[in-house]
């Protein structure tokens, strides 16, 4: 499995390109790596799913996903610099692909958060403590081609 890093990125080297036919391209943004290996352990073993890049603030994880290739992303409030709502008001504003998901993920669910969030454009909004499998369902049922949970 290929991850694009952030140097990937600047470096303008493009994903390797998936072997049997389309995935799922998920972005994971979230500043702590011990968080960032669970989602990527929880995700592993969905088909059709691939974790294409992960970001851990907020200039990195716009860069990234201004890239446009992506599906989903699971992106944290509080990031090492930045927030992930800058990084939503940045891929609002006519850089993000067609039908792309976004899952707020944070440890902040704040029904306030919560408003915002969804007024920027963000799909899902979970909460890391109790919420942690949310995020697994809600992408094993986009790359399986299902309903959507609602959120």
């Amino acid at each position: 499995m290929y991850v694009a890093t952030i140097q990937d990125i600047r470096a303008g080297i493009q994903s390797k390109s998936v072997e049997g036919g389309t995935k799922l391209r998920v972005v994971i943004v979230e500043d702590s790596p011990m968080i960032r290996a669970r989602l990527a352990e929880s995700l592993a073993d969905i088909p059709n799913l691939q974790i294409v890049g992960e970001a851990e603030s907020e200039a990195d994880a716009v860069l990234l996903l201004r890239q446009g290739k992506w599906d989903a992303t699971v992106l944290d409030l509080q990031l090492k610099k930045g927030t992930g709502l800058g990084v939503l008001k940045a891929i609002t504003l006519g850089t993000r692909p067609m039908d792309a998901k976004v899952i707020v993920f944070t440890n902040f669910a704040f029904p306030q958060y919560k408003e915002r969030s969804l007024s920027l454009g963000a799909d899902f909004f979970f909460d890391k403590a109790r919420e942690f499998n949310r995020v697994r369902e809600v992408l094993a049922d986009l790359a399986g081609g299902g309903e959507t949970p609602v959120h």
